[in-house]
């Protein structure tokens, strides 16, 4: 059994009484149910017996062995990746290779489940006689959510799927980074795909309130990710012919300018510090310059209009860099801070939980 971290009681809980089977490991799909619990369901996840899911073991860091009951094999304690998204589950050992745990599976996807989540390959579920036209026959109510890599058609389909593969294949990392392409710092297409996959379990929650029916969902981390480019995307498939692809920017923008990072006046004693800065119209450039105390800069018709800061983002961020570098991280942030911009410093994790 998981420690449960449930959340406050004085939090609405409204999918109590909501019971979740949770198949799925890894990221995307705990993700998924995860969502799920903190919204008041009840979340069984079947892990393998002995090893559990693979991210219990994916570290350092690990929880220290007194701050849970809840180790892996080898006596250390799970990982802190695996408590990040499988709070408020509680956990079963089953084989699902034999058929004791394929039974213990089945009974609770067709007596007591309202959901089931999978993300096994294409195919594996319906082998063991786990797969949703099985399992509807008995429990005709059953939202079944299949997560896969690349769907469950197509040239691809029986390949596994990761968040780095798909973010490559799929766009992400190609406008991502500076010069090489780069992952993002978190597996954001996961979480992503988790969190649409939640979306159409509440979708057809609502759906089931009104036919009585279950229905089910299927989603993947290709789908997710071509989906997720939004704009880059939008821009690439309605592009003239000729048009070069979507490049990779660093933390600036395409096609909005002053939008990224500068670095600022180095502090003794701590690594580099970088402020972001977002003027996202002509008023709030007019604004900013103000506030530099950098009119010519407004006064300029090369700047005066964003497309003409994009056409001459290679004058205007060299100027913009340099100022930046008069001052502290801090000592821009509280200069700047309330002047009807957006801006922020750039935070390490502990900073911005602090």
């Amino acid at each position: 059994m998981m420690p449960t971290r449930s959340l406050p009681s004085t939090v609405g809980r409204p999918l109590r009484g909501l019971n979740v089977l949770d198949l799925s490991r890894i990221l995307a799909g705990p993700w998924a149910t995860m969502l799920l619990g903190d919204m008041g369901a009840t979340v069984i996840k079947l892990e393998r017996p002995r090893l559990g899911d693979d991210t219990r073991s994916w570290g350092p860091p690990f929880l220290p062995r007194d701050a849970t009951s809840n180790a892996v094999s080898d006596g250390r304690s799970v990982s802190t990746y695996f408590m990040s998204v499988n709070r408020s589950k509680k956990s079963l050992a089953v084989n699902l290779k034999n058929e004791r745990g394929k039974a213990i599976c089945r009974r609770l996807a067709t007596e007591w489940a309202d959901v089931v989540v999978e993300n096994f390959k294409v195919g594996t579920m319906d082998g063991l006689g786990l797969g949703y036209d099985e399992l509807r026959r008995s429990n005709p109510g059953l939202i079944y959510c299949s997560i896969t890599g690349f769907g469950t058609t197509g040239p691809f389909k029986d390949r596994p799927g990761y968040d780095v593969v798909a973010s490559g294949m799929y766009g992400l990392m190609s406008i991502t980074g500076d010069r090489r392409p780069s992952k993002v710092g978190v597996a954001i297409t996961d979480v992503l795909t988790g969190s649409l996959a939640n979306n159409g379990i509440l979708a057809a929650l609502h759906e089931r309130e009104r036919t009585g029916k279950g229905q089910r969902i299927d989603t993947s981390l290709m789908e997710t990710q071509l989906a997720s480019l939004v704009n880059i995307a939008s821009s690439s498939l309605n592009a003239l012919p000729g048009t070069p692809p979507p490049k990779r920017w660093g933390t600036a923008h395409e096609s909005i300018v002053p939008y990224q990072t500068f670095p600022c006046k180095h502090v003794d004693g701590k690594e580099e510090q970088f402020i972001v800065v977002g003027a996202g119209n002509d008023a709030q450039f007019q604004l900013f310059c103000k506030v530099l105390d950098m009119n010519e800069l407004a006064r300029d018709e090369r700047f005066a209009t964003n497309a003409g800061r994009v056409a001459h983002r290679d004058v205007l961020i060299p100027i913009l860099e340099s100022k930046f570098m008069e001052r502290t991280r801090d000592e821009w942030v509280q200069l700047l801070e309330g002047k009807g911009f957006s801006l922020g410093p750039v935070r390490t994790v502990p900073e911005a939980f602090a």
